[in-house]
């Protein structure tokens, strides 16, 4: 990588924390990158609000567990008085996970789990993760962080053929970046009465699916859990992928059930949205309904391209909507897609396409009694 010819492109970063061996970790390296400048520190939460408006930084990294006030009081309050991209360092435990999603609630960018102040060699394995995402945040738009235009419309892709499509037995969504929020307004817009079950692989820590389930069972009118494996899929469930394991469906007569596995090895990212697809792409075919979320990367691109060679749908969230147009893109990007939606519109997209489902069944169902 080379060196910013102009020093005013650099990438301004302030660090939140109270420790100060994690301090000296992070700014060792997010400066490793050249993009990248820290500008300064904050030792607890008043001193980050203090530091923020001196500063003027494009990207805080900001602790949840500081004195005086916390990660979450202060980022309530650097969004209301000086708004800027931060990313939260989340504790491993369940309440670190539920503090974690109670930050995007609230503004945070995006979230990366905080090592133990022992083990400040250990930091540097997070290093290509949060400068990744200290550039994403950097460089989002804010008016992509805002909710999405109602105006918005979804379109169809150009250059798609006109048949008429089988109706969906099964939607499969895959994100990264931005996706808890995303997932929530989505999911939260669907009835409980869904006549299909939902698949979800989100790139998240180990350690935070099960809370990030558990935050959207209680949010949402559809029941949502963490994947156990081998469980059928039960029409207006939602099953999410546990970090650290593929997701897949496997057939067994006329049911489906979920499969966990850590093959195959070697995947960029565990689960994998592309292993994910593929799988449902196999299983549904032209029944498979597959949505590619906001998220950096490529992950999911291939697997939703396999479903729409299938026959199934594939509709990804438009740039506008995305907090980081990456996956989205890389599935538009080879013809992988029927359909591009604002976020605000995927729920209306899922139960167009099951309203064609139900339609079909009572239309079959009339052709048989008239038989």
């Amino acid at each position: 990588m080379t060196q910013p010819s102009d020093k005013s492109k650099l990438i301004r970063v302030l660090i939140a924390d109270d420790s100060s061996v994690i301090r000296a970790a992070l700014s060792r390296m997010i400066e490793s990158d050249r993009e990248l400048r820290v500008v300064g520190y904050a030792v607890d939460g008043v001193d980050v609000l203090e530091q923020t408006k001196t500063l003027e930084p494009d990207v805080i990294t900001l602790d949840i567990e500081m004195p005086r006030m916390n990660g979450l009081e202060a980022l309530t309050r650097i969004m209301a008085e000086s708004p800027r991209r931060v990313i939260m360092l989340s504790s491993l435990t369940r309440e670190g996970a539920k503090s974690t999603f109670d930050a995007l609630e609230r503004g945070a960018f995006d979230f990366i789990p905080k090592p133990g102040a022992e083990a400040a060699h250990g930091i540097f394995d997070i290093r290509e993760d949060l400068v990744a995402k200290i550039k994403n945040a950097a460089h989002a738009p804010w008016t992509q962080a805002g909710p999405p235009s109602r105006k918005a419309s979804a379109r169809a892709v150009p250059n798609l053929s006109a048949q008429v499509q089988a109706a969906p037995a099964i939607v499969a969504i895959g994100t990264s970046t931005g996706g808890p929020k995303a997932v929530q307004e989505v999911l939260s817009q669907l009835p409980a009465h869904l006549p299909t079950g939902i698949l979800i692989v989100q790139h998240m820590p180990v350690g935070f699916t099960a809370q990030f389930a558990d935050r959207l069972n209680h949010l949402c009118r559809l029941a949502v859990r963490e994947a156990k494996g081998e469980e059928t899929i039960d029409p207006g469930t939602v099953y999410i992928a546990p970090a650290g394991i593929h997701m897949t469906v496997n057939r067994v007569g006329a049911q489906y059930r979920t499969q966990l596995s850590k093959s195959p090895a070697g995947t960029l990212h565990t689960p994998s949205v592309d292993v994910l697809m593929h799988s449902v792409a196999r299983a549904y075919g032209s029944h498979a309904m597959g949505i590619i979320l906001t998220g950096m990367g490529a992950d999911g691109a291939q697997g939703m391209k396999a479903i729409r060679d299938a026959g199934g749908w594939t509709i990804g969230q438009d740039a506008e909507s995305c907090a980081v147009y990456g996956m989205p893109r890389s599935a538009a990007e080879i013809n992988a897609l029927s359909r591009i939606a604002p976020l605000s519109q995927i729920a209306a997209e899922i139960m167009a396409a099951l309203t064609q489902r139900a339609n079909t069944a009572t239309v079959s169902a009339s052709a048989r009694s008239a038989r």
